[in-house]
């Protein structure tokens, strides 16, 4: 077994214990939408060797595209390492940041993404990469984008580990498609609290949001450790 298909079996693995619909379909055959999923929440983990991975194949698909960016411009705060990574491996220096924010817990949104930190260097006359982990609803990268133009850039292209089947933006480089909550190995204590937090508005108890996480592939020891830090030895989200 190769290491891409062994990778790709543990990634399954996790999935399945708790994805109670294939994929993202309903039972009728229709894509899930976003609330829909949010009902049947579910978690994907991956591992910092996996995003590696992911991130070796979609650095192949741009240069095999021929498109060459002047500036990578990572989205904050989810794009900022797989945009370090692409720096590298494009051998582009030349790297950006932007902020648009949107999110405030697990599958869940508030109004409109804003452009809250402008991009910090000039992209007038550049062609520019834009980089994020996922496209989840795709409203902040289509914001991203319109920023960008308003700037000067000459061609805006958008590249994300991950893409959302409900996103209104199809981004012009992705590797996997997926409806579950995706918890990034830079987020992994943060989320652990959006998780908790989303289970306690649910009527659910912390022990259950950790049980959950672990079903998932989170490590045990990782998940005790951040809820003791975040939610002391009490059980403050317990029903």
């Amino acid at each position: 077994m190769s290491h891409v298909e062994s990778m790709d079996l543990r990634k399954n693995r996790r999935e399945a214990k708790v994805n109670i619909l294939p994929k993202f379909m309903r039972r009728d055959g229709e894509k899930l939408s976003m609330s829909e999923a949010d009902s049947v929440l579910k978690f994907e983990i991956p591992t910092w060797d996996e995003i590696y991975d992911l991130l070796l194949n979609l650095a192949d698909k741009i240069k095999e595209s021929g498109f060459k960016p002047d500036v990578i411009v990572g989205v904050s705060r989810g794009g900022w390492p797989p945009a370090r990574i692409l720096s590298d491996l494009l051998e582009n220096p030349q790297l950006a940041n932007v902020t648009a924010e949107f999110y405030v817990g697990v599958a869940e949104t508030r109004g409109e993404p804003t452009i809250t930190q402008p991009v910090s260097a000039p992209v007038k006359g550049k062609k520019v990469l834009v980089v994020d982990d996922v496209a989840d609803t795709g409203k902040s990268l289509r914001l991203v984008r319109s920023h960008l133009e308003e700037k000067g850039a000459t061609e805006v292209r958008i590249m994300t580990i991950y893409y959302k089947p409900w996103s209104i933006l199809v981004p012009d480089y992705y590797q996997r498609e997926t409806s579950s909550w995706i918890i990034f190995p830079w987020e992994r204590k943060e989320s652990v609290r959006k998780v908790a937090e989303k289970y306690r508005r649910q009527g659910k108890s912390l022990e259950e949001a950790k049980e959950a996480l672990v079903d998932s592939g989170f490590n045990r020891k990782l998940v005790e450790r951040f809820a003791r830090e975040m939610f002391g030895g009490s059980p403050c989200l317990e029903k």
